[in-house]
């Protein structure tokens, strides 16, 4: 059974976090740059998050939060849990957002920790969003096309759409996409968790959802969903390796026909250093050595860097954990430090390298800058105010700040993984790569692998024609979500045709 190519399409998409409601990560920029790109493309959208009340209250940008009256009980193992459901609309969009309301659950001062490490309740928690997301869609009378899941989060939903809700009105054509972000996170729990799923206890088997002896909710969504994706071409290959696939390789060769990599774009209207308000002076790439300059003054100021246009800045706004390469930029960054250059840190993670990069700071005062949290303004004006970006990551998905980086004309050194080697083109010395060249790519984990792509930057940053054609080139790429939301468009649509299918098939 055919689909139509330009048919609209009904698309309920389910997160555990997105902008501007909540973020801490790529996740939240994905989620809610992709609702916006669906519905500017004439698609009827509806995203569904949880709402961590005290996370929204009062934070700019946000929109005006209603009460649907919707109320629902589920039963989490013996324990009725009640949720209500709130609305808005998403900005500048037709698409709706539904904020899953649940007290005991959601309002929390942050989405799945704090500083003494993840909630204990999270398996919990997590099973009951996923159980509101079809329970919502039913009692709302939104009879999805496609359930686009993201994450361990919703893996639960893919279950059960095929199971529970297969056998109830309103799912008849429904189909699921499930999109891993990062194969690193997983949700895995003990096996005493299953009740909470509400899913028959048979489906606790390695073919459907256990791993390693663990109830493993990724793996659910894995095994359930009609398609799957994830975030970079690159990452689609790496994770049906057993270095990559972090335990779940197999089930992914398995599936691999089902297997999309679909490479993030960034929110050019957000992400616009021609028109960005937080930013000292805007530019674009026709004007862009004034501007820069003057943002990278400003930030020197800001950050109490000494003022010095000469010495290249280095920047880096990240998460701060061992995935992200912290431990090869801390061996090389007393060699890198000796060549008079500035480096500025802005993120959160592991205590570890907090306190080891704002020590760095203490002996490198005027030049070396560390931000411990998260502030988007500040963020911005880095990408900015910046000359390089430091990405050396273990692992990649897919990664956002090397785009944002290229489009504010900052040039990224990034490892050769996932995300990375798909969005940034090495510059290697010669004339042919210099006209297509945005940036440093190197392929060993290793310091000296950095402490190379490093060398090669530096030489390119003393030859002014060279650099000025890397900024250039960067800037013009398009890292916007119209082709990238296209491309998901068609998984949908690949999936909602093996749905119909089936149906066919099931009246023969």
């Amino acid at each position: 059974m055919s689909i139509q190519q330009n048919s609209r399409l009904r698309i309920v998409l389910a997160s555990s976090e997105a902008v501007p409601f909540s973020k801490t990560g790529g996740l939240a920029d994905v989620a809610g740059a992709l609702t916006g790109a669906l519905s500017h493309a004439g698609h009827e959208v509806t995203l569904i998050i949880p709402d961590y009340t005290p996370l929204r209250q009062g934070k700019a940008g946000v929109p005006e939060v209603h009460d649907t009256g919707l109320q629902f009980t589920i039963d989490m193992n013996g324990r009725p849990m009640t949720g209500s459901v709130h609305w808005a609309l998403y900005p500048q969009t037709d698409a709706r957002v539904l904020l899953v309301k649940q007290p005991v659950y959601f309002d929390r001062g942050q989405p799945y920790g704090d500083v003494a490490g993840a909630y204990g309740d999270n398996s919990e928690r997590f099973c009951f969003f996923s159980r509101a997301v079809p329970e919502i869609c039913r009692r709302m009378v939104l009879r999805p096309d496609i359930l686009h899941c993201n994450d361990w989060q919703t893996g639960l939903i893919p279950a059960l759409l095929n199971t529970h809700y297969a056998k109830l009105g309103g799912f008849e054509r429904t189909a699921s996409v499930m999109t891993i972000h990062n194969m690193a996170y997983q949700g895995a729990f003990g096996k005493s968790d299953m009740p909470l799923t509400g899913m028959h206890p048979g489906f606790y088997n390695p073919s459907h959802m256990e791993a390693w002896g663990h109830l493993n909710l990724l793996k659910t969504g894995l095994a359930f969903a009609d398609q799957l994706t994830t975030v970079s071409p690159t990452y689609a290959s790496e994770i049906c390796t057993q270095e990559g696939g972090c335990g779940l390789d197999g089930l992914l060769r398995w599936r691999k026909s089902a297997l999309t990599g679909i490479l993030n774009g960034i929110d050019t209207h957000v992400w616009n250093p021609a028109t960005d308000p937080v930013l000292q002076a805007g530019f674009s790439v026709d004007n862009w050595q004034d501007g820069k300059a003057r943002c990278k003054a400003h930030l020197q100021q800001r950050l109490g860097l000494a003022d010095n246009p000469a010495a290249p800045l280095f920047a880096m706004v990240s998460r701060l954990v061992d995935q992200k390469g912290l431990d090869l930029i801390a061996a090389i960054a007393g060699s890198l430090l000796a060549r008079q250059v500035q480096l500025v840190f802005l993120g959160t993670g592991d205590r570890y390298y907090e306190h080891l990069l704002q020590e760095t700071a203490q002996r490198y005062p005027g030049q070396v800058s560390v931000t411990i949290g998260f502030d988007e303004s500040l963020a911005h004006q880095i990408e900015a105010g910046a000359d390089l970006f430091l990405m050396p990551s273990r692992f990649e998905p897919c990664g956002l700040n090397q785009m944002y980086s290229q489009r504010y004309g900052t040039v990224p050194i990034v490892r050769q993984v996932g995300g990375l080697a798909d969005s940034v083109i090495h510059y290697d010395g010669t004339a042919d790569s210099l006209k297509t060249a945005t940036g440093f790519v190197f392929a060993n984990y290793s310091a000296a692998g950095l402490s190379a792509a490093v060398d090669q930057a530096l030489t390119a940053w003393q030859d002014s024609t060279v650099w000025n054609r890397l900024v250039q080139n960067g800037m013009r790429c398009d890292w916007s979500w119209d082709r990238s939301a296209g491309k998901y468009v068609e998984v949908y649509r690949r999936a909602l045709g093996q749905v119909l299918q089936r149906r066919a098939e099931n009246r023969l």
